[in-house]
This record gives structure tokens, sequence and C-alpha cells, in this order.
């Protein structure tokens, strides 16, 4: 019966929407099959080996963020032709990112991105007598049923949640990595920035190393470049920024030319409540082994009203933020990006969200494209472990920006 149904999909290539019975594993699951072939298939490849008779269904329910308002301005799209950039450094590697020269990071704040990889032997061995349609179901059931999902990968720059970059692409691997993602059910991709890390031993120097902690983009937009020169072929991507993830274990080559991971997804709730739960054992001292301390959420949460609370040592008594604001309207490089800025972020997060009121700030004074009148502070944010660290370097982040605009404290 099956491969009677399988064979009168071939025919029609489209289907109502159904139920069938099929056998699982574990658990009963529920789900509706959709208006795609592929779909169909990998339930019946999900059937095969199973025992248990259960209704199975396939739905899609993927949310991501969406910002309010998004910039159009033509002159803050960044050009990336694969090896130069008028926005980034010159680079040989067809990798090109905004570099971050501020503190060191851990060796495991870092990705491994080997210059030469094959596709995991174990797929690949496993797959070997198969054509490539069925092949390419069983990576997508996997992934399906991975609690580590995977990801394209791009390395271009560090991005926070709720930051848009609007970059114009001329290289062939990223096209075919954006027409490959846009014929996805979720049409988004891993977006990672780069660390300079000093050199091991007596070497002088440092070395731009990717990290290991980036967001996840959407695609908002690709079509031809209206401003591109006779001779090229380019386009206007705009990608939105959303949740956070962190790479899991090794980075692999796919046969399209671009790199994939199993990524694990970041939630700064969660984040905050399991270093809350950790000091909720009776038998916890004040301290854990890191050097952490029970008070250390409550201090974020505290120093997270300097952002919005009147301060006297601002003019008229505004808050940092409200001050940063007024002094960034005068150094804006085009009339309003400003408020397009703000309407892209949306309103600050609540003080009892440090973690998301710091990347809030971190967004708002690393913008993109970049205005140069704060520090870095992006990469910093992305690989710090606790909420209190990433509100400090925040907060010190928005001082040095404010002080170096009011030109009371230049930083260059």
């Amino acid at each position: 019966k099956i491969k009677q149904k399988i064979s009168s999909f071939h025919r029609r290539q489209r289907y109502n929407t159904t139920k069938i019975l099929f056998p699982a594993l574990n658990k009963s699951k529920s789900a509706t099959i959709m208006k795609n072939t592929t779909s169909c298939f990998l339930l019946v490849v999900s059937a095969l080996a199973t025992t248990t008779p259960v209704v199975v269904s396939y739905t899609r329910s993927t949310t991501f963020f969406r910002p309010r308002q998004r910039a159009t301005s033509t002159s803050s799209t960044h050009r990336f032709h694969g090896n130069t950039s008028s926005s980034h450094p010159k680079s040989s590697q067809t990798r090109l990112f905004e570099g971050n020269s501020q503190g060191d990071f851990d060796n495991d704040d870092l990705a491994d991105f080997p210059q030469q990889r094959e596709n995991r032997e174990s797929t690949s061995s496993s797959s070997s007598s198969d054509d490539p349609f069925m092949s390419s179901l069983r990576n997508r059931l996997n992934a399906l049923q991975s609690s580590s999902p995977q990801l394209p990968l791009m390395i271009l720059d560090t991005m926070l949640p709720r930051q848009i970059l609007d970059i114009q692409i001329e290289h062939p691997t990223l096209k075919k990595l954006m027409r490959h993602r846009l014929r996805q059910e979720t049409p988004t991709l891993g977006m990672l920035g780069m660390a300079n890390v000093a050199l091991p031993g007596s070497m002088a120097g440092s070395q731009m190393v990717p990290l290991r902690t980036g967001v996840e983009v959407e695609i908002l937009k690709m079509e031809k470049a209206a401003d591109s020169k006779p001779g090229e072929d380019a386009w206007d991507i705009s990608l939105s920024a959303g949740r956070r993830f962190v790479v899991e274990g090794e980075v692999t080559k796919t046969e399209g030319g671009w790199t994939e991971a199993q990524v694990t997804f970041l939630d700064s709730s969660k984040e905050e409540e399991e270093e809350l739960q950790q000091f909720s054992k009776p038998s916890s001292g004040m301290y854990d082994e890191g050097g952490n301390d029970r008070m250390s959420l409550a201090r974020a949460i505290s120093k997270c009203k300097q952002f919005t609370s009147p301060n006297l040592n601002m003019k008229n008594g505004a808050s940092l933020v409200e001050r940063w604001i007024e002094l960034a309207k005068e150094n804006e490089r085009h009339p309003g990006q400003i408020e397009r800025l703000l309407g892209q972020l949306g309103d600050i997060p609540p003080e009892h969200e440090p973690t998301e009121r710091a990347f809030w700030v971190g967004a708002l004074i690393n913008p993109l494209p970049s205005m140069g009148v704060a520090i870095e502070i992006r990469p910093k944010l992305l690989v710090s472990k606790k909420a209190e660290e990433r509100v400090e370097i925040a907060l010190d982040g928005m001082l040095k920006s404010i002080k170096h605009m009011d030109g009371s404290e230049r930083m260059w």
C-alpha cells in the first residue's frame, strides 16, 4: 500500500492535506502532511524502520523576529564581492569579516573551520549506494530528529539580535547558498563574526579566528542590484538577526561549497534562570567553582537601571540612552539614520531582562553600518557567559561613546 501511495504521489506531484497511519519508534505523534512531496517521502522513510502504529503528521512551526522598520537607504549597503569589500579590509579568503581587536577570547569561544574537509564519513558510507534524492531525504530527516539542527554558516560580520544587515554580493557560492536557503521552509542561515586572537608563545602578532557564537539570520530580501555596473551580477541581500546559537563540534564543508555545523540555540531567560538555580540548593555556598556569586544576577538587574534612569552627570539629567541618542543624531552619517535604527530595534527590553537589555544597547551603539562613535563590543557580548558581565560591557561601551561624542574624552 505504501508503494502504491508513493507511485501515486510521483504521478500527481501534489496532493491534498491528509491523515496517514505510520509506525513510529517511540511515542505517538500527530502532524498534518503538507502539500510537499518531499515531506511525504520523509514520513515514508521514517516509517519503514518502525514498529508501533500511530498517527503521524508534519507541521511547520517556526517564528522569527521581524523588525518594526528596516533601513532602505542604498548608502548603507555593504558590497560583498568574495575577496574585496568597500566596508571591510581586503583578504585573500572568500569569507570577509569585520574584525574585533578588543580583549582576548577563550579557546572554547572560537570555532574550528578546517580549510578542506569532506562530508562526514558516517553519512557518505551509509548512503553511498543511495541515489541523491534518498540521501537528501535521509539528511533532512536526521536534521528534524536532531536536538542540534544543522545550519549553513556565513562568516561576514558580528551581529546581535534585532540588527539588520544590507549587503551586496557577487560571489557565486554565496548566491548559490542564498538560492538554496530560499527554497527551504525556513530561509535562514547562521552568521558568525571574527575575533582578533593573539598568537601563542613568543610569536608576535595576532590572527582573526571565527567565533563559535553567532546569530540566526533570516533572508528578508534578495533581488538583483539596481546599481550594479555593466558586466556585474550583483544582488542586494537583507538579513535580519534573531536567535543566538553556539556551534557544536566540527564544521563541515558541503558539496555546494559553503560550510555547515550543528548548532544549539540559546535563550537569555533560560540562561539567567540556570544562573540563579545554581545557588538555590541549600548546600550551595556564596560562590561557585567559577567564582560567581549568588548576587550576580541581582546586581545585573540593578545595573540595568542605569541605562534608563535619570543621570545627574548627563546634560539636563537625561538617562544614558537618551543622552546617547541625542548625541548620535548630531553625528549620524545619513539623515534619519538613528530613527531608522530605533525602528529596527524596537523598545528597550525591561530591566528585569538584563541580558536582552545589554544586547539591545550593543546593537544601538554598534549599528549597521557602523557610525564610528563607539568601541566594538558585539563579539564580547556574544561570548560572555553571565548577565552581569554583559551589562558591564554594554555600560562601559555606552559611557565611552557618550564621552567621545560630547568631546570630554575622545577615543580617536
